[in-house]
């Protein structure tokens, strides 16, 4: 475990050395939290398929929430693409 811990020691204190970067993951922790709940109650889902639908949605509401972005107005780009055989939106941030 030393071993794995000095190979990865220049990542381990980055929250030292840069402003905004936080010690803990618990940003992560509260974006899966209503995954696992929604899991949770639902029992989770009957097929691979249903399980990789069940993902993505959960997703992409997760990122256009964090974004402040419609998930409405997403979905509808995305599956408007779709069926126009165009590029979907992408989820990643306008930087």
């Amino acid at each position: 475990m030393c071993n794995e811990l000095y190979k990865h020691r220049q990542w381990l204190w980055t929250f030292l050395d840069v402003q905004g970067i936080e010690p803990t993951n618990n940003t992560a922790e509260r974006a899966l939290r209503p995954a696992v709940i929604y899991r949770k109650l639902s029992f989770g889902r009957q097929s691979e398929s249903g399980s990789r639908f069940i993902e993505r949605m959960l997703t992409v509401s997760e990122t256009c929430r964090l974004q402040k972005r419609s998930v409405y107005d997403y979905l509808t780009k995305a599956v408007t693409a779709h069926f126009s055989k165009q590029t979907p939106p992408s989820l990643l941030p306008n930087l």
